[in-house]
């Protein structure tokens, strides 16, 4: 089953599969995409269905097809014959759990008019994740009369039930890195970024709808959400992963989280000097380095802007796991996550966000036509110009 042949009349196709199918340049990522629906296309009687899902609302066909490429890459295996959830995994040691997937999209949603305000921005952000994690609870558990609830089905029972969610509801929503999905789950907000506070972490109980009704933050904090046994949260399982597995030529700016432990960093090293550096290597390849002194580590970012040819993604770079220490079913915690995975607990005694993030987790990444103004705004905004 293809999934660039048009099943729809040209006004009910999306606009961004309008673009891939209609510009050349693409050419190489649509074997990319139809790769990472192997099995999912060949679901007995949802094919068909999920291929005009697909052409018509995209975003979130295009999370599934990330999520089932990236249950591969982890090593399991994803039993087709079941319908719903999503996707009943089987991980490393016959481990089986089940996984919802959802993105808070808005196809309605015109492009942004008024000046960006980040406040409003975040809080918009959490309220339509909070919402979608809601809905789905709401059908494990059979709320609203619905008449197979996920809770009621043998293959669920017992097992873990995760959610993966991906933000799609705005022009800006790939940028919010994982400061909106710690305000839901772990109700923090963003860090302080400046000053004798800096890196201090608020917390947040709610946050009001336009009509005043309050929408609980920091769902992870408490059991009103016990049936969650973890989440899957990412903004790069996009279009943008699999343009830059398929190396068109574009332009890439990551951001990439580093930290080391102080005892093993070689007395010669430049990597970890503390400080903030720009550097710039053969061929268009830009690299700010901000390094900071912890107790016992150095911690900081790599901030790249290189060519697509220069840049290195895998598939599972930028997802990230949140475990619900109020689960009924517990994620085993013992699950051989890849290396790139990013993983985040919650201290019950302390409310503090333990994050376990490897040494080069992408933390976000967005892709840019290779032309001199793109280029010229990124250096800009970096200082490099």
């Amino acid at each position: 089953m293809d999934l660039f042949i048009p099943q729809l009349p040209e006004k009910r196709l999306h606009p961004s599969f309008r673009i891939i199918c209609s510009d050349p340049a693409y050419a190489k990522v649509k074997p990319i995409i139809q790769n990472w629906g192997s099995g999912l296309l060949e679901r007995r009687g949802e094919g068909k269905k999920f291929l005009k899902e697909f052409q018509s609302t995209f975003n979130s066909s295009m999370w599934e097809l990330y999520l089932n490429r990236a249950f591969l890459d982890m090593g399991c295996v994803v039993d087709f014959n079941k319908p719903s959830p999503d996707f009943f995994v089987q991980g490393p040691g016959n481990y089986e759990f089940n996984v919802e997937a959802v993105v808070s999209d808005d196809p309605k949603q015109e492009k942004q008019q008024e000046p960006f305000n980040h406040a409003a921005f975040r809080k918009r952000g959490a309220l339509k994740l909070a919402g979608k994690i809601r809905d789905k609870l709401q059908i494990f558990r059979g709320s609203n009369g619905k008449k197979y609830p996920y809770s009621s089905m043998s293959h669920v029972r017992d097992r873990p039930f995760v959610i993966a969610i991906a933000p799609f509801d705005n022009e800006l929503s790939l940028f919010q890195n994982n400061e909106v999905i710690n305000m839901v789950l772990f109700g923090l907000t963003p860090p302080v970024l400046e000053g004798p506070e800096r890196g201090k972490q608020d917390k947040i109980k709610s946050i009001l709808k336009p009509s005043g009704a309050k929408v609980e933050m920091g769902i992870f904090t408490n059991d009103s959400h016990k049936e969650i046994s973890a989440v899957f949260f990412s903004t790069t399982g996009t279009f943008g992963k699999a343009v830059v597995e398929s190396q068109i030529e574009r332009i890439v700016r990551s951001t990439r989280y580093r930290v080391i432990e102080k005892s093993k960093i070689g007395p010669e090293s430049q990597e970890w000097k503390v400080g903030t550096e720009r550097i710039k290597s053969a061929g268009l390849d830009y690299l700010l380095r901000q390094r900071e002194e912890g107790a016992d580590q150095i911690g900081g970012a790599d901030f790249h802007i290189q060519h697509s040819s220069l840049h290195r993604e895998t598939h599972l770079d930028g997802l990230q796991v949140y475990f619900n220490p109020y689960a009924e079913v517990p994620f085993n915690q013992d699950f051989p996550w890849p290396t790139e995975v990013s993983l985040n607990y919650l201290d019950t005694e302390t409310a503090a966000h333990i994050q376990a993030h490897p040494d080069g987790a992408l933390v976000s990444r967005q892709i840019y036509a290779p032309d001199p103004a793109h280029l010229i705004t990124l250096l800009r905004s970096y200082g490099f110009v």
